[in-house]
């Protein structure tokens, strides 16, 4: 028999992937502590005892997530690429993990942090929003490199093109939750560094 007091012993990383894919599949206003507790199969006191808050295992989720399927965009800071190449696999790859069908559809960076009221699921949105971060820095940095490296044009915008290669790999969630085809998603991501070819050869 258990000591008096002594804490639930439960699998880590098979709760976090429980959570992971439920926050990824509704995101994180729209998942209740009641389906989490069932999808983690942790009592409330043991849910709490271990992260703190439903706030608290979201960022633990988010963690997880970043960790494995979302590190898909952690080789845009591949120096041992060129920059083109870091960008064409950052996008490339990113669609082929968002629209793997063996778990939910898109990305949970950012499809799952919440819209809500200011009070309500403030740690939630800075945990996404600073992954966000980290991605839109590492692009920037393959901006720059581009440009150093005479790929993109002296007088290129580094923010704005910046910006353009971000908005592309964070609309491509939404894209994807619509149904549209990883074929023709693959072909838009094509298009955009087509811009970066033709922007290098001016």
């Amino acid at each position: 028999m258990s000591p008096v007091g002594r804490p639930r012993v439960f699998d880590l990383e098979a709760v976090l992937d429980a959570a992971m894919l439920l926050f990824w599949e509704q995101g994180y206003e729209a998942t209740s502590l009641a389906q989490l507790r069932e999808a983690t199969g942790l009592s409330s006191a043991s849910l709490y005892g271990a992260f703190g808050s439903k706030d608290g295992l979201f960022e633990r989720a988010v963690e997880h997530y970043v960790s494995g399927p979302g590190s898909i965009t952690d080789v845009a800071a591949d120096e041992a690429l060129s920059p083109r190449d870091a960008v064409a696999r950052l996008l490339h790859g990113s669609i082929d993990m968002q629209t793997d069908p063996s778990h939910p559809r898109g990305c949970l960076i950012a499809l799952s942090g919440t819209l809500g009221a200011p009070e309500a699921g403030e740690a939630a949105r800075k945990a996404v929003a600073a992954r966000r971060g980290v991605d839109r820095a590492r692009i920037r940095e393959c901006v720059v490199r581009g440009i150093g490296a005479g790929h993109l044009a002296e007088d290129t915008d580094v923010d704005g093109a910046t910006a353009m290669i971000h908005g592309f790999l964070l609309g491509v969630s939404t894209q994807v939750r619509d149904g549209v085809p990883a074929r023709d998603l693959h072909a838009a991501a094509d298009a955009l560094l087509a811009t970066w070819d033709a922007t290098g050869r001016r």
